[in-house]
């Protein structure tokens, strides 16, 4: 066995271990003690040296990447395993990469020695303010704005859709610096690292679908050191997409954990309940529908570990990222929902498991990237071909 393969079997096991201890801890919790006490768990575990870089403090990739860089396999074993356990784990564990990936590339030494090891150790939240009303999949509409002040870069404007929202400790947020929305956004945005408690930013929290913390955030004349720029002025697209690039691939491998307990739950429900005499796993037309969602969940997994292994040796891999994250993301709606089918009324019982699951999942199909866009990206990388 590999290094690496032998790796990401001691972080699932670890990861496994995590969330069967989570999954009684945090169901009936409310969304921020749920997601406090999932960071809590996944910190006990050493499950958030993962999200940093090992040069920045984080977890040793034992070859398997860069040690300035994030090892995408781990990443997503480790997501694919919490996922299958309760969705604020694999939440929690996503976002402190995420909101924390652009202070590690671009950051000063001194913010990411005093940051880093606390996103590591679990004890500084973060988050990661792209998404604006008028700007989700198209960066380029960006509006808020970064004016030059007398102490660095006074910040209005309007984020929405931000995960962490209200219980992070700080955003990495990306401002426009120049130039209008629709230019593109190349070269007219930067980011910056936002404490959450500057003056003149307020939090106003939402809800969706599956516990999450998220909500919208207000930006009234921010200011902001210029030491809390994050790289170079107008860098910011550049890096907001190198972020996702990272973590795009670790989307498709949270399906896969979802859809892999959809289907164990279908498997212990069919074999277990009986209808006109007999358990529900000896009609052919059930029978038909575990097949079809073994072999769309296999190549979902299939599909992710190859994108993830190409992201990792360095080597282009857009059309990789794109496919496993529309076909692992799409196959997973299709599979948790064929799993509340097989348990009929059951099954739309709310807090169910796979109804749980259902929720969880669909957000996937939206979120770093909506399937219509994968769809786009992995067209253009076909016909450049």
């Amino acid at each position: 066995m590999s290094d690496a393969a032998s790796l990401m079997r001691d972080l699932t096991a670890r990861a496994k271990r995590a969330g069967e201890t989570a999954e009684p801890l945090l169901e009936g919790l409310g969304e921020d003690d749920g997601a406090r006490q999932a960071l809590r768990i996944l910190a006990e575990a050493g499950l958030l040296a993962w999200t940093v870089p090992a040069s920045c403090g984080g977890a040793d990739p034992r070859g398997a990447a860069p040690p300035d860089d994030l090892c995408v396999r781990a990443l997503c074993a480790l997501r694919a395993a919490c996922a299958y356990h309760y969705g604020l784990l694999d939440l929690m564990l996503a976002m402190q990469g995420l909101g924390s990936h652009a202070l590690a590339r671009a950051g000063s030494p001194a913010l990411r020695a005093e940051i880093l090891p606390r996103v590591a150790a679990g004890d500084s939240i973060a988050a990661f303010a792209l998404t604006e009303p008028d700007a989700g999949s198209d960066l380029g509409r960006i509006a808020t704005r970064a004016e030059r002040s007398a102490s660095g870069w006074t910040l209005s404007g309007h984020k929405t859709l931000i995960s962490n929202a209200g219980i992070a400790d700080f955003y990495t947020l990306l401002a426009r610096t120049s130039g209008s929305p629709a230019d593109g956004g190349r070269g007219a945005l930067t980011l910056f690292f936002l404490p959450a408690t500057a003056s003149g930013l307020t939090v106003h929290r939402f809800e969706v679908s599956a516990p999450h913390p998220i909500g919208e955030l207000h930006l009234s004349n921010v200011e902001v050191p210029d030491a809390q720029r994050l790289g170079e002025i107008g860098s910011g697209l550049d890096l907001a997409l190198a972020t996702l690039a990272r973590f795009r691939a670790t989307v498709a491998a949270a399906a896969t954990g979802f859809a892999r307990r959809a289907l164990d739950e279908s498997l212990r429900h069919l074999r277990s309940r009986e209808q006109f005499g007999r358990p529900l796993s000896t009609f052919q037309a059930l029978r038909f529908d575990l097949a079809e969602m073994d072999v769309e969940l296999r190549a979902a997994e299939l599909l992710t570990a190859e994108a993830a292994e190409t992201v990792d040796r360095g080597e282009p891999a857009t059309a990789q990222v794109a496919r496993a994250k529309l076909f692992a993301t799409e196959a997973a709606s299709r599979i948790c929902d064929r799993a509340i089918q097989h348990q009929g009324g059951l099954g739309v019982r709310r807090g169910v498991v796979v109804e749980r699951l259902w929720r969880e999942a669909r957000a996937l199909r939206i979120y770093e990237g909506t399937s219509e866009v994968q769809k786009l990206i992995l067209a253009r990388e076909i016909l450049s071909d």
